[in-house]
């Protein structure tokens, strides 16, 4: 089994199920599920395969996800409990929350 740092790690776009999908060493390793709309892409679920939890591949999956979403120019409604905290606790992610959603969400201002 591979730990982060010496496993080759990929984000990739599906859109045709709407999700992103994380490869380790050429493997599905988990994946974050989103709804896009207008403006916005909803992440409602982010699930890490068992035999890969607990070594910071999360992370490196939300990050992806998010860094994409960004360069699509769509704003993030972290949705998901894991995006969710991912968000909280990165200020340069916090900014892609539109400003209307952040209250109902529990984000800072």
């Amino acid at each position: 089994m591979s730990s982060e740092s010496d496993a080759s790690i990929e984000v990739r776009k599906n859109t045709e199920l709407d999700r992103f999908e994380l490869y380790v060493d050429g493997y599905l390793a988990g994946v974050t599920s989103y709804q896009d709309t207008a403006n916005e892409r909803a992440f409602v679920h982010t699930e890490i395969y068992p035999q890969y939890e607990g070594q910071g591949f999360g992370r490196k999956l939300v990050q992806g996800a998010l860094e994409r979403t960004r360069d699509e120019a769509y704003g993030i409604l972290p949705l998901c409990p894991m995006v969710h905290h991912f968000v909280e606790s990165r200020p340069e992610y916090l900014a892609l929350v539109p400003q209307w959603s952040r209250q109902r969400l529990g984000l800072p201002q």
